[in-house]
């Protein structure tokens, strides 16, 4: 049996790990990127190696996208040294930043910020990557819940997880003659150390946000990362061009 390679962006810390160790308890091998929280990425890295798979942690900035290409250099070096190979097979978009921003009070430089990491890296990394991707591959973009549902400060963050969504779309029509489904993730409040840990610092938004959701609490890490690793089975390629949101029923 052929071992599947995943890359996954933003894979550090918080749900872009806990895919990480999911796909390898499921038998994949991972290249995770981080951007300044080296040590952290190296202890994943350890922990999926810990699964007896392979595992490698790069360095990207997706704000910079001028870096994308230097990022394909490396990520192709890697394959070859590591896996004698040119491909892999699964692209999870995970990488982003949290942040509350009241409209009256957004800048240009918030607009633009925010649409490089969540929208710009991911339309580009893609299709600079796509090369790469095995056929019968897998690309999962992870948008959020507050494109359903709003949550005041979040306008620029939730439009750019829209332009996500529809993207997503287009592009499971455009690749599917390769066999490479597209989905999109859509995670609902979670408690990690996302937007300075909003959730986990301020037990009155826990309580409302658990208040509002059908299970009654908000999610973990551990909710996301195994639906990552089921889209990525043989038991997931029949889903593809849709929005899966995993929010434990807030809002309904």
């Amino acid at each position: 049996m052929t071992t599947k390679i995943a890359l996954i962006t933003g894979g550090s810390r918080g749900l872009g790990k806990n895919m990480a160790l999911r796909l390898a308890e499921q038998g994949t091998d991972v290249i995770i990127t981080y951007n300044t929280q080296r040590e952290e990425a190296l202890e994943v890295v350890k922990s999926i190696e810990a699964f007896g798979r392979k595992a490698v942690a790069l360095q990207l900035d997706v704000n910079n996208i001028d870096d994308l290409d230097g990022f394909i250099v490396r990520i192709t070096s890697i394959l070859n040294e590591n896996w004698s190979t040119s491909n892999f097979d699964f692209l999870i978009n995970n990488a982003g930043i949290g942040a509350t921003i009241p409209f009256l009070e957004a800048t240009e430089a918030d607009f633009d910020k925010m649409m490089n990491i969540h929208f710009k890296s991911v339309y580009f990394l893609t299709q600079k990557t796509l090369p790469l991707i095995n056929n019968e591959g897998r690309i999962i973009n992870v948008s959020s819940g507050t494109t359903r549902f709003c949550v005041p400060g979040y306008s620029i963050y939730a439009s750019m997880k829209g332009a996500i969504e529809t993207f997503t779309r287009y592009l499971a029509k455009e690749v599917g003659a390769r066999g490479i489904t597209v989905n999109v993730l859509a995670p609902g409040p979670i408690e990690t150390d996302f937007n300075s840990a909003a959730i986990r610092n301020n037990p009155q938004m826990k309580g409302f946000l658990s208040n509002s959701t059908a299970l009654g609490r908000v999610g973990e890490a551990n909710d996301i990362g195994g639906i990552i690793a089921f889209l990525c089975s043989k038991d997931g390629y029949w889903i593809n061009g849709q929005r899966i949101e995993a929010s434990g029923g807030i809002s309904l």
